[in-house]
């Protein structure tokens, strides 16, 4: 009887702590000065040392910190100015769909990133032993990610640790794409973060009656071309019927305060083609820090729009899932887009020329290519199939 009920004081101490996670994760979305809390709880919460929200893009080769908690800003600035270049887990974990869990391990063997020169210099030296990885956020070549990280006193992650960022990761999500839409030093409406700037999603705050009250430039181009959505005398109404009839019934229940809704929000599907699957995800503003925040723009509730996935894959993805090449294969292709000799794709890379070798072999095999000039030309001129 006495172990039960410590495991049920346990499970009871756990949802209290989750709470608290969630609650902090949310009025950082409109007070970024919290951010580091936020990271800090979650890293309590998971079990790490160290926490990043950060955004790459694959395309432009460029990468940025947003918030960080406990990091060694001496290796994040070598991160950036040296390093980013040989992480070895780009670009293939920026095909990984947004909202799953995954550590550097689940994209390339722990024996090759090992014998990286990135793992060696920068991995090791800080003592970093795993990193428990979700991209928040999945646009055509880039990705919004959140790391948190663990040292040698909490090991490499288990399944408790993954479930439990599983857990935050939806939280994390939403509230990265309303953050700093308030800014309350200056009682205006501001820009969205850095992270937001660098992702696909239309974020809108609405007031009375959905009166719009915000819209960010992606929320403002969806307006213009009223497909989804239109601005109907200032107020956000859906082309389609059924999508209205709901948002009007959440903008009013938001409005109302009604303690039914989830505080998690409300999906409502603003289109039936399977080849434009389009979701409005409607979020109260109207309880706590939120609530108080909210009240000085009048604003009840934050919608923001995305695709469940694109269209198409940009062509590195689609090449690597067609012709079943590994992380460390794709960043060889990557790689020779940009420079062209072995010597450049090895230094660059931060591999021995030998392994750069082996791996450019293995592609040349699984393509079906015998030179590096054949392999550019595959890429230039591949055409990824439609998803229906």
């Amino acid at each position: 009887m006495r172990l039960q009920g410590e495991c049920e004081r346990s499970v009871t101490s756990d949802n209290v702590t989750l709470s608290k996670v969630i609650g902090i994760i949310y009025d950082a979305a409109l007070d970024p000065s919290l951010w580091d809390r936020a990271l800090e709880h979650s890293c309590a919460f998971v079990g790490g040392s160290s926490a990043v929200l950060y955004w790459h893009d694959v395309a432009s080769e460029r990468s940025a910190a947003v918030h960080l908690f406990n990091d060694d800003p001496n290796y994040t600035r070598l991160y950036f100015e040296k390093y980013m270049p040989m992480n070895p887990v780009f670009p293939a974990a920026t095909f990984v769909e947004s909202g799953l869990v995954y550590t550097p391990t689940d994209i390339v063997p722990e024996a090759e990133l090992a014998e990286t020169r990135f793992h060696k210099e920068w991995v090791e030296p800080q003592g970093i032993v795993d990193v428990v990885c979700v991209n928040l956020e999945k646009g055509t070549t880039s990705s919004s990610v959140l790391n948190i990280r663990r040292d040698e006193t909490q090991g490499t992650a288990d399944a408790d640790a993954r479930g439990r960022v599983a857990l935050l990761v939806p939280h994390f999500q939403r509230a990265i794409s309303i953050g700093r839409l308030f800014d309350q030093s200056k009682k205006t409406q501001a820009v969205l973060t850095e992270t937001l700037d660098n992702v696909e999603a239309a974020v809108l705050l609405v007031g009375t009656n959905g009166r719009i009250v915000f819209a960010n430039e992606p929320g403002r181009a969806m307006l213009n071309e009223g497909e989804l959505l239109r601005d109907r005398r200032g107020a956000l109404v859906a082309v389609k019927p059924e999508a209205q009839r709901t948002l009007r019934d959440m903008f009013a229940a938001a409005e109302n305060g009604d303690l039914s809704i989830d505080a998690r929000g409300v999906a409502v599907p603003l289109s039936s083609s399977s080849h434009q699957r389009w979701f409005a995800h409607v979020l109260p503003l109207t309880s706590g820090d939120r609530q108080r925040t909210a009240a000085i723009y009048s604003a009840t509730a934050a919608v923001f729009v995305r695709r469940t996935s694109p269209a198409r894959p940009p062509p590195l993805e689609a090449v690597a899932k067609l012709y079943a090449l590994t992380a460390s294969e794709v960043r060889v292709v990557d790689g020779i887009m940009k420079v062209s000799s072995v010597k450049a794709l090895a230094e660059l890379l931060g591999l021995s020329r030998a392994t750069v070798k082996t791996h450019l072999h293995n592609v040349f095999r699984k393509t079906g290519t015998s030179r590096q000039s054949e392999l550019v030309k595959l890429m230039a001129g591949f055409e990824p199939p439609a998803i229906d």
